[in-house]
């Protein structure tokens, strides 16, 4: 009966440790709402909405934004809206009742949240539109690359490559990103007296790359008219590579994009691709970290310009971007750590 009386008493303490040990509370509630990346804390709390993660450079945005934000004490909560505008739209909502003190926003469509950027704003909660203006509504901040500079950039490859004038057609991204609008500006300025001829624009929905291969192969009469094609960004530029290369046109006919995509560098240096832009995204992403960090304790953000997004003037920290050709790969993308030489220079493996 003693031996009883032991293991009865050993049971119970046992089962009051694991029942303590069950009823702690990590912070993290378990729902079915929105995806979380944060614990509970009395820090300061950043949302963070992303359009998709289906650009090459999105997830290298994010892993430096977190990192970042976490040196400076805040913790970050990541949402991802999967191109989707009313799960960005839900994603913004359950930010705001989450009472995050910032929300810094990648826009699915730049002129469809303005609605949900007012609550937030109404609620107290700065909201900064990275790299992707949203339009006709207040901001705290605007913070992204000088975008009518890459469409110059652009403009000056192909001025470059067609000094007596040329045929020349686009292949943007979706047009209800803002920033396809401040390229095409900067492009559209920049090609004014140099002989060359816009004849054809297309848009691709999502920025998906396959749709550019898709337009030229069913448009084969403005394909074949182009001297030059201009791209939204790289991947959009590897689709029309590829057309071209099946029309044993690549390298011969300009294609130009931006983001400095790895596949996009060695297209350069193969000579299929004329150039591309490489945005420092680390400089981009810190500096985002650091003003959501100002903003939250009630400070400015140093170096602002304005920009005018329809009916506001929006502060705004513009970021240098810098043209890359086969002639500064070395210089700006290898030296700089963005990508490794054994990876552009396949050809010397």
């Amino acid at each position: 009966m003693k031996i009883n009386s032991k293991i009865k008493k050993l049971f119970v303490i046992l089962l009051s440790a694991v029942m303590l040990l069950t009823g702690c509370d990590s912070g993290v509630e378990e729902s079915g709402e929105p995806q979380k990346d944060v614990e509970a804390t009395d820090d300061i709390q950043i949302g963070i909405a992303f359009d998709s993660f289906l650009i090459e450079r999105w997830e290298r945005d994010r892993d430096i934004f977190v990192s970042r934000a976490r040196e400076l004490g805040a913790t970050v909560n990541v949402q991802n809206a999967n191109g989707d505008v009313q799960k960005q739209k839900d994603q913004m909502r359950y930010l705001i009742d989450k009472k995050m003190d910032v929300i810094v926003l990648i826009a699915v469509d730049s002129s469809a949240l303005k609605k949900e950027v007012l609550e937030a704003r109404n609620a107290g909660i700065k909201v900064v539109a990275y790299d992707r203006l949203v339009t006709d509504t207040p901001l705290d901040l605007y913070i992204s690359f000088d975008n009518e500079m890459v469409g110059r950039f652009m403009a000056d490859a192909i001025i470059e490559k067609l000094p007596t004038g040329g045929q020349v057609m686009k292949i943007n991204g979706p047009s209800k990103d803002n920033n396809v609008s401040l390229v095409n500006k900067g492009f559209d300025e920049e090609i004014r007296g140099h002989g060359i001829v816009l004849f054809d624009t297309y848009y691709a929905s999502e920025w998906k790359g396959e749709e550019a291969f898709n337009y030229l192969s069913e448009n084969p009469e403005k394909a074949d008219r182009a001297d030059a094609v201009m791209c939204g960004n790289d991947s959009l530029a590897g689709q029309a590579v590829r057309y071209y290369s099946e029309k044993r046109r690549a390298g011969r006919i300009p294609i130009v994009g931006q983001d400095a995509d790895l596949d996009a560098c060695q297209r350069v240096v193969d000579g299929t691709q004329t150039m591309t832009v490489y945005k420092s995204i680390d400089v981009l992403a810190k500096k985002a970290a650091e003003s959501a960090v100002s903003l939250a304790k009630g400070n400015s953000v140093a170096g602002t310009t304005q920009i005018e997004n329809g009916r506001y003037n929006v502060p705004c920290v513009n970021i240098a971007p810098i043209m890359v050709t086969k002639d500064n790969m070395d210089t700006v993308i290898i030296d700089g750590g963005f990508h490794l030489r054994e990876d552009v220079y396949l050809k010397e493996r």
